[in-house]
């Protein structure tokens, strides 16, 4: 059966084909790298997770870059906050990052470029746009797209010009020739660091969000590749400016398909840090062991909203136990094995799978396939299942390692005095800044790692639970 994906730039079901035969060329847009990663951001890592791997069982090559947003306002504002360089936070976050989606069995991607390594290709990008007349330099420095030069815009997100002509009943920015337009470089600031700011034809100053993605997918992959990923909340205007800024500079299609994953759901509210309902990777695995949080994940389609309880997680667990049982009756210890693509079990959960990486369709199967192990007690048959289960990053702990740390409620704290200090800190300064919530947030994150803090004149002090 022929891999199909859903691409949003066409809004229907393709058969996938990549432009070099063999060999798929992915980017996918990672974090803006200043604070821990929520449920929302491994959820969006977690879908191109499989999308990779199923690539790579399906025969192909992959070169997959996912990158690392490492300057922007947030960034700055948070490093100013704690008191300590761009570089000393996204490092430390970074790390975190690494650490927390490694837990969950989150592969790392090919290439992982972080923004701050490309400013030239981006300032080359920025001046082949101005040459085309695509883009201006404001009065006050900064370099815009101008969005009506360009034919098409609106695309991928589907909003036509005539729908974003709301924005221009507000007064046009002095520098905006047209509120549509957006930056391309930020003229420097003078209250900002100066490791925040580039020497430019334009003036010093840093590039804008959406510059940076063109310019790190077109220097690490090519002017066209085949998949660009994203969350959902990307599709405009993040994407849809990036097809703008690349499309304009080099004339070529950008990317053959548009992948897009679905939000995280608190309460029927889209999880996010804005609105106060997140819960950290951290946190969540402080409760669960992390195969369980990935099957969590898995058992809806990557396109569909994930609905986050603790009653989901449960009931994700009961299931996943019930695979691990039917592994433990007939080969407990046994070693992972190739897929025999022939057998009835495996023709199915391949055909789920290539209908748009259908993980809910697939695991599915692994539990028919479950039953069957637990009717025939056939090592076959066990052999099968973990190794459909390991196309998914799952099944390949033993059945009673598995078993016995999923009966387990995680105590403690996995975090150094260091990191809890840290934390502290930027609670302290969000604080000042009468960011409260932000300062709840850190209290609650610090509680669920096992620490309780105590805030009296002398400053807050800090035990461990």
């Amino acid at each position: 059966m022929t891999l199909k994906i859903y691409n949003t730039l066409s809004r229907k079901l393709e058969a996938f084909q990549p432009i070099e035969p063999g060999h798929v060329r992915m980017y996918v847009c990672g974090m803006t790298i200043y604070d821990l990663c929520h449920v929302g951001h491994a959820r969006m890592m977690m879908a191109f997770d499989v999308v990779q791997r199923w690539l790579k069982v399906s025969g192909y090559r992959v070169t997959y870059v996912r990158n690392i947003t490492d300057i922007d306002d947030k960034i700055i504002r948070r490093a100013v906050e704690r008191g300590i360089t761009l570089r000393a936070l996204t490092d430390e976050m970074t790390e975190a990052m690494h650490r927390d989606i490694g837990a969950l069995g989150i592969e790392p991607p090919s290439i992982e470029p972080r923004a701050t390594q490309y400013v030239p290709q981006m300032l080359d990008l920025i001046s082949r746009l101005q040459a085309k007349g695509l883009a201006y330099q404001a009065d006050n420095g900064d370099v815009n797209f101008a969005v009506r030069k360009f034919e098409g815009y609106g695309r991928l997100s589907g909003k036509s010009l005539d729908d974003l002509r709301a924005g221009e009943r507000v007064a046009v920015a002095q520098d905006k020739a047209d509120p549509l337009d957006f930056v391309l470089w930020k003229s420097a600031k003078p209250d900002e660091p100066a490791e925040a700011r580039w020497e430019s034809p334009f003036g010093p100053g840093r590039p804008g969000w959406h510059i940076e993605c063109s310019a790190m997918s077109c220097a690490t992959l090519g002017e066209s590749f085949d998949i660009h990923g994203g969350g959902a909340d990307l599709q405009f205007p993040h994407h849809e400016n990036e097809i703008a800024q690349s499309e304009g500079a080099t004339g070529k299609p950008m990317a053959r398909f548009w992948v897009h994953n679905g939000f995280v759901r608190v309460d029927n509210e889209k999880m996010s840090k804005s609105l106060g309902n997140f819960f950290t990777i951290r946190e969540v695995l402080a409760k669960y062991d992390p195969e369980t949080v990935r099957f969590f994940m898995l058992r809806a389609h990557y396109r569909s909203a994930l609905n986050y309880s603790d009653v989901h997680i449960d009931d994700a667990r009961g299931a996943l136990k019930r695979l691990y049982t039917a592994l433990q009756q007939v080969a407990p210890e046994a070693p992972g094995t190739g897929v025999d693509w022939s057998n009835p079990f495996a023709r199915r959960f391949k055909a789920a799978m290539d209908e748009d990486f259908g993980t809910p369709e697939a695991i599915a199967v692994l539990f028919e396939l479950a039953s069957e192990v637990n009717r025939s007690r056939s090592a076959l048959d066990a052999a099968l299942l973990k190794a459909l289960g390991g196309t998914l990053g799952l099944l390949q702990n033993t059945p009673s390692s598995y078993l016995q740390a999923a009966g387990t409620v995680q105590q403690g704290t996995s975090l150094s005095e260091a990191e809890i200090e840290a934390l502290i800190a930027q609670r302290a300064a969000a604080k000042a800044a009468r960011h409260f919530s932000e300062a709840d947030r850190i209290r609650q994150h610090l509680a669920a790692q096992g620490v309780q803090l105590k805030d009296g004149a002398q400053g807050t002090t800090w035990e461990r639970g």
